[in-house]
């Protein structure tokens, strides 16, 4: 039984598509339909039901999923007991998210470069889908990620960032420290969003009010969006991390809004199965350790 069958037959599932698991893959999709053809020919049964555009697991293939799981899991254990004595890389291609590239890798960079000297070190930045996609073509070696699910990484919780709303130093909020929704309705607000899922938590809390927010300026970048409520041109949802050192300096001034408590930006660590283990587990034992990250790496 071929693995490379097994593994479109979990893809497919995963992602309830032939032609997704075959962009994942990084194959045609009748090069798909082969493998799970040529599967079926060999286990004697169908697999899926095709619906339209919709597909579905027969219960032959409900009851094989949780074995081809397991063949698919302990093959690429293997794989990774066997990669794990290769040497180490000469060069360590690392991708991040544009907020990690600016605000944590310099941090970690100088990390691994204490802990891994004959190393060096190669940056990508981008966003979550094309850093996984380089990983996929074997293009990136790790990369620091919002949070997404896919079969053909092995991802870890990295860093959990609290958004929050920022305000200038002499804004009537400043002082109180906390507000509902409603009392930031008539705000002009700055609103900067990265595509992850979070955000969309903060455009449902201000659907709940009975009229739109005032929002003036929509930007991509978190620096510009730091920049505006610097220059007190309006206020501004932020990851904290961004605006730790204006905070520090006392330049910006985080406020709680109650409806928003416990929205936070996650970043994790991904890679494919089996690679670089060591410098996972230093990057995992960096995160994990009673030192907290960020006064880790400054310090």
């Amino acid at each position: 039984m071929n693995i490379e069958n097994i593994e479109a037959f979990v893809y497919i599932n995963h992602y309830g598509s032939f032609n997704k698991a075959a962009d994942v893959l990084f194959l045609s999709q009748p090069t798909v339909t082969a493998r799970i053809q040529s599967l079926e020919r060999e286990l004697d049964c169908r697999l899926f039901d095709r619906l339209g555009k919709q597909i579905h697991l027969t219960e032959k293939g409900k009851q094989f999923l949780p074995y081809a799981q397991q063949i698919l899991q302990t093959y690429q254990k293997g794989k990774h007991h066997l990669q794990s004595k290769r040497a180490m890389p000469n060069e360590l291609r690392i991708g991040s998210t544009v907020s990690v590239s600016n605000y944590l890798m310099p941090h970690l960079l100088m990390g691994l470069t204490r802990r891994f000297p004959e190393i060096k070190f190669k940056l990508t930045t981008a966003p979550t889908d094309e850093l996984a996609a380089k990983l996929s073509a074997g293009e990136l070696d790790l990369a620091f990620v919002r949070k997404m699910m896919n079969p053909a990484f092995q991802s870890y919780p990295f860093y959990e960032d609290p958004i929050r709303l920022y305000v200038y130093p002499d804004h009537r909020l400043a002082s109180a420290g906390r507000a509902s929704i409603r009392e930031i309705r008539h705000e002009t607000l700055v609103f900067f969003e990265c595509g992850s899922l979070d955000w969309l938590r903060i455009h449902r809390v201000f659907e709940s009010l009975d009229q739109p927010p005032n929002i003036v300026y929509q930007v991509d970048n978190s620096e510009t969006a730091k920049k505006l409520v610097l220059e007190r041109a309006g206020i501004c949802f932020l990851p904290g991390l961004c605006a730790r050192q204006e905070e520090e300096m006392g330049s910006l001034v985080p406020v709680d809004i109650t409806e928003t408590a416990g929205v936070s930006l996650q970043t994790n660590l991904i890679s494919l199965t089996g690679e670089n283990t060591d410098i996972l587990e230093f990057l995992l034992d960096l995160k994990q350790s009673s030192v907290p990250l960020m006064n880790y790496m400054i310090g």
